[in-house]
């Protein structure tokens, strides 16, 4: 299995960016659960967002709610983040994962893992 995320870039304080990671591989897609994490430099990976396979619901850390969305194109074996009203604080490599099974928070528990897309927002 192969997840390829793309996206990042460098955008201003208060723009937009939106992120896609897409799977390959022979993942039965819609049987997983996707997630974003991000790590920022001298800091540990941290959660962002993660969507469930069945019924498609989210869950956002609190840092993020309001502004980011995630969603998912089963279709496309596509997951995607959407970014607005991006803030310094929120530049870090952005990292895709999945998981069989119902949505988690914790690293651990995703079995497979994107590359990484660096987001950069200037103040």
């Amino acid at each position: 299995v192969q997840l390829q995320a793309s996206g990042g870039g460098l955008v201003q304080a208060g723009g937009s960016l939106s992120l896609s990671c897409a799977a390959s591989g022979g993942i039965f897609f819609s049987r997983y659960a996707m997630g974003w994490f991000r790590q920022a430099p001298g800091k540990e990976r941290e959660f962002v967002a993660t969507i469930n396979w069945n019924d498609g619901s989210t869950y956002y850390t609190d840092s993020v709610k309001g502004r980011f969305t995630i969603s998912r194109d089963n279709a496309k074996n596509t997951v995607y983040l959407q970014m607005n009203s991006l803030k310094p604080e929120d530049t870090a490599v952005y990292y895709c994962a999945a998981r069989q099974g119902t949505l988690q928070t914790r690293a651990a528990m995703y079995r497979y893992w994107g590359q990484g897309t660096l987001v950069t927002v200037s103040s």
